[in-house]
């Protein structure tokens, strides 16, 4: 049974997308890591990187082929200074050099080095080869980023496991219902279950530690959208909205840090209209940054980054003005479980399953771990997740341009909303009345995906895609 961590379900990266974006970035690393471990990295004299499928059609997009070369460069999605990118990338195109893992310099044309094929692998939508020329004979090796920045070789599909990423969980999860027996026979809350299951990996201090710092993150996230006005780079010359949002909603106030900025919210007077405009501006501002190359959390994706971090904020300025780190643990924690759910038992990759697969999840997630803080029981935080699910089925990728923007952007706003909206018809609902659990939900998205046209998933050939173009703008 695939175990999988909360911080598996919640990594920090840089955007526009993780399947795209991170995945890509991760896989070069790993490419390293091979060559390396078979004593060859010194003897790389060219490189070939081939993509294939949705990471061809919207790899221009999506930066495909700039996470390809800073992760080539040896560069961390999780620590390099994101104002760094543009210079790195400026300076392989500018010269056709590329310091390969930052240890040896290599000729790189990005134009010939990076190859985007329309075809599709089998195994996979998100395919690419990496290819090293070494003593003028081609060794390569194919990845498959299969969504959340989650990274697999083909030989995954025969294998019992992938030691790298699936660890024994002594509460092992696959479906809801093992989830709900877990907590009824333990007389535990998911999240205590969850944080069981966590112990067995790394201790209460580095648990802490990492559920921290993607928090903090979050929220300086939210914090540099919130603060950032101008239009979004790619083409398509859309104006970032959270900072006109936010301006009209708190004044023209500087905060000397993303904690004083929340504490500040707080304090606010919020009534509906402006709860909802909050929650909006919440989300906006996280995609907005993810769609600048910005530093966000997978949540499950780079795409649907935006929900969960504005629904524990609406939590946190809304619901609970006392809520400290111990609710966000137990939010985070929740999140993260419903997340491994949907991924093992369907896909969180646009690519395979569209828009339902990012946003939906997200909801999912969001949801459920609302329902949890808020009192909810174990029963009525998977009523939760199936409900916000259940109003995403069948929700198409179709990025215009293939950038993460339209209607990405937006799509997490009233993801935020509708995930609220489930916790709150959740808490109000008898389980035994419950018609739809959360395991059929998942198979039905799972089915959905399958029968979906391929047009729909994350390959800007179908929907608002081909209906408004990049010179419409």
């Amino acid at each position: 049974m695939e175990c999988i961590s909360v911080f598996d379900m919640l990594k920090i990266g840089v955007g526009p997308s993780s399947s795209h974006t991170l995945g890509p970035w991760r896989a070069a690393e790993r490419w390293i890591k091979e060559l390396k471990t078979a004593n060859r990295f010194d003897s790389v004299e060219n490189i070939i990187v081939d993509l294939y499928g949705s990471l061809s059609l919207t790899g221009k997009g999506h930066a495909t082929d700039l996470a390809i070369m800073l992760g080539l460069s040896g560069a961390d999605p999780e620590t390099i200074p994101t104002e760094s990118i543009d210079i790195i990338i400026a300076s392989i195109r500018n010269t056709n050099i590329l310091v390969f893992n930052n240890e040896k310099s290599l000729e790189f044309h990005p134009k010939e080095a990076i190859v985007f094929n329309r075809k599709f692998l089998p195994f996979h939508a998100n395919g690419m080869k990496f290819t090293a020329v070494i003593d003028g004979k081609k060794t390569s090796s194919t990845f498959y980023s299969i969504g959340g920045g989650f990274v697999v070789k083909e030989e995954r599909k025969n294998s019992k496991r992938n030691k790298e990423i699936f660890k024994t969980f002594p509460y092992p999860i696959q479906k809801g219902t093992e989830l709900l027996k877990y907590c009824s026979d333990l007389k535990k809350s998911i999240s205590e279950v969850v944080i069981e299951n966590e112990r067995s990996l790394r201790s209460d201090e580095t648990i802490d530690y990492e559920i921290q710092r993607i928090w903090q993150t979050m929220l300086e996230c939210m914090y540099i959208g919130c603060h950032t006005e101008g239009n979004l780079p790619g083409g398509l010359n859309v104006r970032r909205r959270a900072y006109d949002m936010h301006h009209k909603l708190i004044g023209d106030y500087t905060y000397n840090s993303p904690q004083e900025w929340l504490e500040a919210i707080r304090k606010t007077e919020v009534k509906f209209r402006q709860i909802l405009k909050w929650v909006s501006c919440f989300a906006l501002s996280v995609n907005e940054v993810n769609a600048s190359l910005g530093r966000v959390v997978t949540a499950p994706t780079n795409g649907s980054a935006g929900v969960i971090p504005a629904v524990l904020m609406y939590y946190m300025v809304i619901e609970n003005h006392e809520a400290d780190f111990k609710d966000i643990k137990q939010f985070l924690l929740v999140a993260g479980e419903i997340g491994s759910i949907f991924k093992k038992g369907a896909t969180i990759s646009a690519a395979m399953g569209g828009c339902q697969a990012e946003i939906g999840v997200s909801a999912a997630m969001a949801a459920g771990a609302l329902c949890e803080v808020l009192g909810g029981s174990p029963e009525q935080v998977l009523i939760a997740a199936e409900i916000a699910m259940e109003h995403h089925l069948g929700l198409t990728c179709d990025p215009i341009g293939g950038l993460v923007q339209i209607p990405c952007i937006e799509r997490n706003s009233m993801g935020a909303i509708k995930a609220i909206n489930a916790a709150e018809l959740a808490l109000e609902t008898d389980p035994k009345n419950v018609k739809v659990p959360l395991d059929e939900v998942v198979n039905t998205m799972w089915e959905t995906a399958k029968d979906m046209h391929t047009k729909y998933k994350e390959t800007s050939e179908g929907g608002l895609a081909v209906r408004v173009s990049l010179s419409d703008c």
